[in-house]
């Protein structure tokens, strides 16, 4: 599961009653996000802090390049590991304000993810992820040079990637596939599938603007159709609808061998649950077998 620092007290609150429904879904870890340019540091230190010492949870906490000096870097990573933080999943990170921007390296800083892997696994027993992109990072000529730049990041020392999340599972399969065709052996590495429950027509939006792409049309089509064609969107059916297409493509994957399915929150349980809950797992059980 992947949770984001509250932006104010009563998020907070929020995220941390979210937390203590997601302890009873036994996840594998949980992920905290990192404001573009540093823009939530402090919160994501202290956050990700509380839940390594306080939860049953294991965190793995975000690291993005944008704005920071090497030196600043190792500072962070420093600060995770007093926290008992030792999962890092490493990016290279957007520009603050407009993720789609020209990116700028801060001049004493790194210009890519592979980088930033090399300075953390330099720094101590730590274990490292990366992102990876199913439909090709946007700023990517083409899939073939996105898919060299992530096996030079698994080349660097990260243990496994997160895709950015999609909404057709071919375009995970055909990621695998490119991994395997470029380098055998890092194709060992898993490739964690990131998925996000639709829960209205306004997340549409949200979840475009998060993975860098357009929902696929067959996607968009359903939703409509549960949103009916009166004044007011049917909010039922539409959350309904999407929970269906998150069940389904999470029922492919786990078919088709994905190690694990990474969930986007937005800091609330009940989606996720639902999900769980459709793919036969009851909330509050005991974790299921590790794969």
């Amino acid at each position: 599961m992947e949770f984001n620092p509250p932006r104010d007290i009563a998020g907070e609150a929020r995220l941390w009653q979210a937390v203590r429904e997601f302890e009873r879904m036994h996840p594998a870890f949980v992920s905290m996000t990192y404001g573009a340019g540093g823009s939530t540091r402090d919160r994501t230190l202290r956050i990700a802090g509380e839940l390594a010492q306080e939860t049953t949870l294991l965190p793995v906490a975000h690291l993005t390049a944008v704005g920071h000096s090497v030196a600043e870097l190792r500072s962070l990573v420093g600060s995770y590991a007093d926290s008992g933080i030792r999962n890092l999943l490493v990016l290279r990170g957007d520009p603050p304000g407009d993720p789609l921007g020209p990116w700028t390296r801060h001049p004493d800083g790194v210009d890519y993810a592979e980088e930033l892997v090399r300075i953390v696994r330099d720094l101590g027993d730590f274990h490292v992820g990366v992102a990876s992109f199913p439909q090709g990072h946007h700023r990517s000529p083409d899939l073939d040079h996105d898919t060299k730049f992530l096996v030079a990041k698994l080349r660097a020392g990260a243990e496994y990637s997160i895709t950015q999340m999609f909404f057709d599972v071919e375009h995970y399969l055909r990621l695998r596939d490119r991994v395997a065709a470029l380098d055998p052996a890092e194709a060992s590495k898993p490739i964690i599938p990131e998925l996000m429950p639709i829960t209205s027509l306004r997340t549409v939006a949200r979840a475009e603007q998060l993975c860098g792409r357009p929902l696929p049309e067959p996607v968009i089509a359903r939703l409509h159709r549960a949103a009916g064609t009166g004044p007011e969107e049917d909010q039922a059916a539409v959350r309904a609808e999407g929970i269906a297409i998150a069940t389904e493509m999470a029922q492919r994957l786990i078919r088709e061998g994905a190690p694990c399915l990474h969930f986007i929150t937005l800091n609330f349980a009940k989606a996720t649950g639902e999900v769980l809950t459709n793919l036969g797992y009851q909330v509050g059980e005991a974790p299921l077998p590790a794969r």
